[in-house]
């Protein structure tokens, strides 16, 4: 069962999850254990990474014992790209935090064996014990990563072909719909559901009716989000924009 928290603003919500993670790495910090965080990408994270980056600055929190593994990224785009979720997750988080660059995990877009490397990427995420919290947006498409569309609860780390209102939707980042990748490499649905917990970040009317879906509808294969409805302790963190249609 999907959980609902209702924030007056993005900033807030901001807030409230930046504190859940804060705690976490706080606890497991002084057990002497890595957090192991999954991040996601996009414009609506970008007010907790604000969050976590001034917790890092004024509050001394530290993340050096922080393992992380990004949702997802491009095919075709390299670290260097400007659009690329390697340098998006550099320059709005990961520079301005102590963490170790040993300790971050993202897709590599420009990879020559997809399979292997997505097998290798849900190794790495065993080995490091497991996603102890997982940070999640939601597409129009009910995408979570970047499952689209029909997506199974079953499916792991993988290649997957962009729906066209994604790349529509992720156009305006481009600049021109012709230079937005077709394809991605993205954590599976199934990998997802493994992390402990889950937090869900919509904002804005043009979320609600997708939020609404994913917490009303039969859980299937055609709104992949609708699978976390099977997950234990996953929170939608929403403004009233997204949570109008409950």
């Amino acid at each position: 069962m999907i959980a609902t928290r209702l924030h007056p603003d993005k900033q807030s919500a901001a807030q409230a999850v930046a504190r859940e993670i804060a705690g976490l790495i706080e606890i497991r910090s002084k057990s002497g254990k890595a957090t192991v965080l999954g991040l996601a990408t996009g414009s609506t994270p970008l007010p907790l990474y604000a969050e976590l980056i001034r917790l890092h600055r004024e509050s001394g929190l530290s993340f050096r014992s922080v393992i992380t593994f990004n949702l997802d990224e491009y095919e075709g785009l390299g670290a260097d790209h400007p659009q690329s979720y390697r340098r998006f997750m550099e320059e709005h988080l990961f520079r301005h935090l102590d963490i170790p660059a040993a300790n971050i995990h993202i897709p590599d877009g420009l990879t020559k064996d997809a399979a292997g490397h997505c097998a290798a990427y849900e190794a790495a995420i065993r080995d490091a014990g497991g996603l102890d919290l997982q940070i999640l947006g939601i597409g129009r498409t009910g995408h979570i990563g970047f499952n689209e569309p029909p997506s199974s609860c079953e499916t792991r780390t993988r290649w997957v072909h962009l729906d066209e209102v994604t790349r529509r939707d992720n156009s305006v980042f481009f600049g021109d719909l012709n230079q937005v990748p077709h394809g991605a490499l993205t954590m599976g649905v199934a990998t997802i559901l493994e992390a402990r917990r889950i937090e869900l970040l919509a904002f804005g009317e043009a979320k609600a009716d997708i939020v609404a879906r994913a917490i009303k509808e039969t859980p299937s294969d055609g709104c992949p989000a609708t699978w976390l409805q099977r997950h234990p302790a996953c929170t939608f963190h929403l403004d009233a924009g997204a949570a109008q249609a409950l």
